[in-house]
This record gives C-alpha cells, structure tokens and sequence, in this order.
C-alpha cells in the first residue's frame, strides 16, 4: 500500500523584485498620464490647459520658491498633527480597550464627536482659535485620532483572557503589560487605523488650509483659484497628488518594517519557513 506523505500546500514564498514592484505600480499611472497628455495638447479651454503646459509651470513655481514658502510648512504641519493624532488615539484606544465600562460610558460622546463632519467643525474651531497654527493644527489631531482610538480599542481586546489571567498571577506591572503584551497585539490593528488616519489628516489639512492663514498648499491651491491662476492651480493639484503618494509609500515602508516579526509570525503559522 503506498504511503501518502502529506506535502505542504503552500509554495515558498518569493519576494518580487523592487524594480519589477514598481513598474506593475506605476504602468497605470503612466498610461492615464500620457492619455491626459495626448487628449489635452490641442486644449484651448481656460480651465482644462494642456497637461504639457502644466508640467512646464511646476519647474517656475514650486522649485524652490513654493516648495519652502507652501509644502514644508504643510508637511511640518501634517507630520505634527499625525503624530499628535497617533499618541492620543494609542492612549485613549487602550484605556478604553482595558475598561469596558469606561468605553460604555463615553461611547455616546465619542460616536456623536465621530460623526460630525470635520468641515462643519472648522466655524466652531476659527472662532475659538483663530486662524492660525493652533486652529490647524487641534482640527488635524481631533479629526484623524478616530480611526486609530476605535483600533486601539479592538486591538486590546484580541488579547487572550487566559494570558491577562497570567499577567495578573505573575503581578506584572501595567507598564510592562503595555509594552509586552498589549501594545504588539494592537500594533496590526493600529497600523490599519493610522493609514486611514492618514488620509484624513491630509484632507484635514488642506482643509484647514484653504481658510486660514497664508502659507501652505492649500492656500496656494484656493489663492491661485481666487485670481484666476488656472494653470497654477492644477500645478498645486500635481504637488498635491505627488505629496499624499509619497507619504503613502514612506507610510507602508515604515509598517513593513515594524511589523515584520508579525508577518514572519503568520509565515510560520502557516507551515512556511
């Protein structure tokens, strides 16, 4: 009788080429962009220029003048409220993850504050602090928190009951039982939270921009609409795209990178070296 030796269903895994990566990410792209430059060359509409025409303006604005006087304080400004956002929605995501009471008791509040539209927030938040940094920068952290404080909250509570009972046999402190146990549980989760969130502070951003004071892309954005600089103002969308790509892709590198004992975690689980 022959003997059936179970084999692994799953091949081993290979890591595609970085070169490789980016041609499958950027081959869409392309196209769209050479589509849109063939089908606007001849344009002669005010609002829709040629995108060759757009492309020559971005090298006389924005390098170096726009770049120093409207993106860095946009991103001076992002990086600051993100970060603000991440630590405030790791911190309230975990009490309220460890005290279900606490989170029953708050959860009208924070489903209503959730609920509200960010832009229908900035009336109140001009009136209260102006139109300066401090205005943009509150609407940025309160707006983007959200995502990473519900996260949070899930992601503590995926801690096995049989390990907190371990925990508290062995009397280890909540420092410790924050840095070993909970925070890695969460840490998945709250990567998922805080890429959402980091859409949201962009669109915040931007927002908050458009009415506040001079300076960031924004403002640029809506100053160059305002008089009539069409073709400065698509430049600032161009920027505007670039920006958010960027992040996004310095955003995955930096998950890679901190999650990477969890995927080789879920590798071994699932019987690949």
């Amino acid at each position: 009788m022959a003997l059936n030796v179970p084999t692994k269903t799953s091949s081993r895994s290979r890591k595609r080429p970085w070169f490789k990566t980016l041609l499958w990410q950027s081959w869409l792209p392309l196209s769209a962009l050479a589509v849109i430059w063939v089908a606007s060359e001849q344009s002669t509409s005010v609002y829709f220029p040629p995108a060759a025409e757009v492309f020559r303006k971005i090298s006389i604005v924005w390098f170096p003048d726009a770049l120093v006087t409207d993106l860095l304080p946009s991103l001076g400004r992002l990086v600051l409220g993100f970060a603000l956002a991440v630590l405030l929605g790791i911190a309230i995501g975990v009490l309220l993850g460890l005290f279900r009471s606490a989170e029953t008791a708050v959860r009208p509040l924070t489903e209503t504050a959730r609920a509200i539209p960010g832009v229908a927030l900035l009336p109140i938040a001009m009136m209260f602090f102006g139109t300066g940094e401090s205005m943009k920068l509150v609407m940025i952290v309160f707006i983007a928190m959200w995502p990473i404080v519900l996260n949070t909250i899930e992601g503590v509570r995926s801690v096995d009951p049989a390990l907190r009972n371990v925990m508290a046999s062995f009397r280890i402190t909540a420092l410790d039982r924050f840095r070993s146990v909970y925070l890695p549980a969460a840490m998945p989760q709250i990567f998922s939270g805080a890429r959402i969130s980091l859409a949201i502070a962009v669109a915040v951003m931007i927002a908050v921009e458009m009415f506040g004071t001079p300076g960031g892309i924004g403002y640029f954005i809506r100053d160059a609409q305002q008089t009539f600089r069409i073709i400065d103002m698509w430049t600032g969308l161009v920027i505007l795209g670039l920006f958010g790509y960027t992040l996004n892709v310095i955003f995955r590198a930096l998950e890679d990178r901190v999650l990477r004992w969890q995927k080789r975690m879920a590798k071994h689980v699932q019987g690949e070296s």
